[in-house]
């Protein structure tokens, strides 16, 4: 037997180990933190409710029929209503913060390396801070003894001594100080990455602002647009306590009934199902975003 063929397979078999060896830390921490609680998830959507809110492990659909809005009495729009009005809250989010992203992300690529850096750290300190501080934050702000309540009211769109919250303004600025930096961060990595050539021919060819966005800047930027909404539009979706706080708690979305379902109501197994509907949600956002040309390279693969 010729003694120069053992180094190959022994080689080989040294860097599959090391291989597995850096990759299993990494496996082991996703099965630990992701893949085992969304199974449990998925276990607990297909359990029952018993007499005094245990946990029945009697699998049934019932929970998914409750889902789409069966119940005890029929089918009923309740469920519907909470849904659209989720929807609504979170697509109106997620429009404000492309509004707004896009003159910021354009703004923090063309200033000097030194002043991108600041801020890119005024996009991330948000981040720093609970949503809970900063939404009684706002209540601050919105007082009724700050300039603003106070310019509203001169302008007469409240009256005199009164707060801006709760209401929909508030929300809305509440939301979008929440979500503006998930839509500004994937955002700015495109618009960094833009080619300025291609701008300037388009400037050159007599296309106005509009054609060259709609042209050049949108089909360039659209990877880090995608990822921007679906990190914006998936968590607005589930959204409750910036709802409760600013909003006064008025009306129930869908990250309220979930949040009753886990607490006051005591129905884990429908909670679960509410939460495994928002994870199919997510899914599919994330198989409409594959969905690209072919060959067409995408600099934020997930």
């Amino acid at each position: 037997m010729d003694s120069s063929a053992l180094p190959t397979p022994i080689k080989k078999r040294s860097t599959s180990l090391s291989g597995y060896l850096a990759v299993g830390p990494g496996l082991l921490w996703l099965t630990i933190l992701l893949a085992i609680p969304c199974l449990s998830l998925v276990a607990m959507a297909l359990a029952s409710r018993g007499q005094y809110g245990e946990v029945v492990w009697s699998f049934s659909l019932e929970n998914l029929r409750r889902l789409i809005g069966f119940g005890l009495f029929g089918w009923s729009p309740d469920l519907f209503y909470i849904l659209l009005r989720s929807l609504l809250l979170a697509t109106i989010t997620t429009l404000l913060c492309v509004l707004i992203a896009y003159p910021l992300t354009f703004h923090m690529a063309s200033r000097r390396p030194s002043i991108r850096v600041f801020w890119l750290i005024l996009v991330i300190v948000p981040f720093w801070t609970n949503v809970v501080v900063r939404s009684y934050g706002w209540l601050l702000i919105l007082g009724p003894q700050l300039p603003p309540a106070r310019l509203a009211a001169f302008l007469g769109f409240i009256p005199p001594g009164s707060a801006l919250y709760p209401g929909t303004l508030a929300v809305y600025l509440g939301m979008v100080t929440t979500f503006l930096p998930f839509m500004a961060l994937p955002l700015y990595a495109s618009v960094e990455r833009l080619d300025r050539e291609i701008l300037e021919a388009a400037r050159d060819l007599y296309a106005n602002p509009f054609l060259v966005f709609w042209r050049v800047t949108l089909p360039q930027t659209t990877p880090g647009l995608s990822v921007g909404i679906i990190m914006t539009f998936v968590p607005a979706m589930a959204m409750f306590v910036v709802t409760d706080i600013l909003g006064g708690a008025k009306y129930m979305f869908i990250g309220n009934l979930i949040q009753q379902q886990f607490s006051q109501a005591r129905d884990w197994p429908f909670g679960a199902a509410l939460s495994l509907g928002l994870m199919i949600l997510t899914l599919l956002s994330l198989g409409f975003r594959r969905l690209k040309a072919p060959g067409q390279k995408d600099p934020f693969p997930l």
